[in-house]
């Protein structure tokens, strides 16, 4: 298993990813009802939407409506319904949206827990007499 935020691999059975501290009993309790809930609206609001359209003008077409009627209701029907779907989708995403961001936030954490984030370039060890030999020259000349 790895850690959601860092990518860490994590031992099984921890709470909280040993790099970040990110909280990984949330990540595995994910939320998406609602997303189901926006698609399958979607989904249905479409059938249902072209099931309208076609329909009505036959049926509009079968009591001896004009054609100019039947082709206004097909495009007000399709306007309604285009409408609506561009909403649900726009709503969809707002959510989604905020369900990544809630991921990719970083759990409150202090500075001095956080280990140093490491980098693609190797940096210097600094000496253990490095120090030492600095201080001792630094007396010689005073």
């Amino acid at each position: 298993m790895y850690c959601a935020n860092c990518g860490t691999q994590l031992v099984q059975g921890l709470s909280y990813c040993n790099r970040c501290g990110f909280d990984v009993r949330t990540r595995t309790q994910s939320s998406t009802g609602s997303i189901a809930a926006f698609l399958t609206a979607i989904t249905l609001l479409g059938v249902i939407g072209l099931g309208l359209m076609f329909g009505g003008a036959l049926s509009f077409k079968k009591a001896g409506f004009a054609e100019d009627f039947i082709g206004l209701f097909i495009v007000c029907m399709f306007v309604l319904v285009g409408f609506t779907e561009f909403m649900l989708v726009k709503n969809l995403s707002k959510l989604s949206g905020a369900q990544e961001s809630k991921k990719r936030s970083l759990p409150p954490v202090d500075q001095d827990l956080r280990l140093p984030q490491a980098s693609n370039l190797g940096e210097p060890v600094p000496s253990v007499t490095e120090n030492t030999t600095r201080t001792l020259e630094y007396e010689r000349r005073k």
